[in-house]
C-alpha cells in the first residue's frame, strides 16, 4: 500500500459535501466502485459555475484519474465505470438524461437543480454543450509551486511556506516554476538560488525567452549567480 504522505502547505481547494452523505448515503454504500464515483462527480461538480451543472458520461470514460481509481484486480477501470454508474443510479445518487433524439448519456446528481436541468433536457429546453468537456475539466490540477517546491529542492517548513507565498504575490507561477526548474538543472537545489534568478529576470527581463531555454541552467551555474549555489 503506498502511503500518503499528508496534506501539503498553501493554498488548497477545499470541497464541500451535503450532510445527508454521512447520515444517509455513506452508511448504506457498500461498493467501493460506487463510492469512489458518488465522490468524484460531487468533486467535479463543485468545480463547474453557472447552471446547469453536468458531466457527460464520455467525460467520465476520458478521465484517467477515475479510471484508474476504478481498477480492481480483474476488472479494467472501463468495466468498474459501468457498474459504479449503474448502482449510483439505481441508488438515486445521480440521475441520467439522454439529447432528444438519442444523443449522449448526461449526468446529474440527484437535487432539486439536478432533477429540474435533466427534466429540461428530455423537453429539450436545453442541449449539453459539445465542448462541455473542455469547458468544465474534471482533471486534477497540476502541481502548486509548494508541491514542486517539497518534490524537487526541499522541505517544506513553516518558514519556506510564508516565503513561497510572498514570491506568489511578487512573480508570475510561470517563473517560479521554471526558475525551480532551472535550479534543478543547475544541481543547485536552494531558495536563494531560485530567489537569484526570479530577482535578475525581475530586473533585467526574460528576454521573451521560453521556458527551459537558458539549457542546463549554464548562464547561471557559470555567470554572477554561480554564489548562490550550494553545494
Amino acid at each position: 500500500m503506498k502511503r500518503f504522505e499528508g496534506f501539503r502547505d498553501g493554498p488548497v481547494r477545499w470541497v464541500s459535501l451535503p450532510e445527508p452523505f454521512f447520515s444517509e448515503l455513506l452508511p448504506a454504500i457498500d461498493d467501493l466502485a460506487e463510492l469512489k464515483l458518488t465522490l468524484y462527480v460531487m468533486w467535479a461538480l463543485s468545480r463547474q459555475e453557472g447552471e446547469p451543472r453536468y458531466l457527460l458520461h464520455a467525460d467520465l470514460a476520458a478521465d484517467p484519474a477515475l479510471r484508474e481509481a476504478l481498477v480492481e484486480e480483474g476488472y479494467a477501470g472501463g468495466e468498474r465505470l459501468e457498474h459504479a454508474v449503474e448502482r449510483a443510479l439505481a441508488r438515486g445518487v445521480l440521475l441520467r438524461g439522454r439529447q432528444a433524439g438519442g444523443g449522449a448519456q448526461v449526468i446529474f446528481l440527484n437535487t432539486a437543480r439536478g432533477r429540474a436541468a435533466a427534466e429540461g433536457l428530455e423537453r429539450g429546453d436545453w442541449q449539453p454543450e459539445a465542448d462541455r468537456g473542455a469547458a468544465r475539466p474534471v482533471h486534477l490540477e497540476r502541481p502548486n509551486i509548494f508541491a514542486m517546491y517539497e518534490e524537487n529542492i526541499g522541505a517544506l517548513t513553516p518558514v519556506m511556506s510564508d516565503i513561497l507565498r510572498d514570491a506568489e504575490q511578487a512573480y508570475p507561477a510561470a517563473w517560479i516554476e521554471e526558475a525551480m526548474h532551472l535550479a534543478v538543472e543547475s544541481n543547485a537545489r536552494s531558495w536563494r538560488y531560485i530567489a537569484a534568478i526570479l530577482e535578475r529576470w525581475k530586473t533585467e527581463g526574460r528576454g521573451g525567452q521560453e521556458p527551459g531555454a537558458e539549457k542546463g541552467g549554464r548562464r547561471y551555474v557559470e555567470g554572477e549567480l554561480k554564489d548562490f549555489i550550494e553545494h
